[in-house]
């Protein structure tokens, strides 16, 4: 019985891929899914029978990092994003609606394809914990022109601040950094 057993382990071995299994770098919604591949077509599919890790291919709407992009004219398809939730705060999406809800580009000195990124990061009762620091202007933009963009920057957050978080997203966001980008995609000069 056990010369049969060593038997079947040895062919086992020797016919299996000794090769590490390659975890596949692009997220699941990107790569083609086909009927011919011979696998399921799921992002979570995982076998026990595999070797390697099992990581879950999950393409998530919200990254780590809380990044944001304000234009001053959304799109159509983007209006929506654009509403103030007419509730506390509960979610990263509510707290995303409620920052371009309150994006006002300056009217004088305003230039178009004007961008600028600020970083900043919230305390749990919804305040500032600083003032929002410069990241990043468009190049070849006068001195002047920066500074009308971020003083509307930072009266637009004094406007909508406090921001009312319940207490689960203030305690998830208190001191971490959110980045955001205003674009002004405004048709200036017509």
């Amino acid at each position: 019985m056990w010369r049969g057993i060593l038997v079947l382990l040895a062919i086992s071995t020797t016919t299996a891929d000794a090769r590490p299994r390659q975890i596949n770098p692009i997220p699941f919604a990107h790569e083609p899914c086909s009927v011919l591949d011979g696998r399921p077509c799921t992002p979570s599919y995982c076998s026990p029978l595999e070797p390697g890790p099992c990581i879950p291919e999950i393409d998530y709407p919200i990254g780590q990092n809380l990044q944001l992009t304000i234009q001053s004219i959304p799109s159509e398809a983007d209006r929506a994003k654009y509403l103030k939730p007419d509730h506390d705060l509960d979610t990263i999406g509510d707290l995303f609606a409620e920052l371009r809800g309150c994006w006002s580009p300056p009217s004088d000195n305003a230039r178009a394809g004007m961008q600028m990124s600020v970083r900043f990061s919230f305390n749990r009762d919804g305040g500032l914990v600083g003032p929002p620091r410069l990241t990043y202007a468009t190049a070849g933009v006068p001195a002047e022109t920066r500074t009308t963009y971020l003083n509307a920057i930072n009266s637009s957050l004094k406007a909508c601040l406090p921001l009312k978080f319940t207490s689960g997203l203030g305690g998830a966001l208190a001191g971490r950094p959110i980045a955001i980008r205003y674009v002004d995609n405004r048709e200036l000069g017509k």
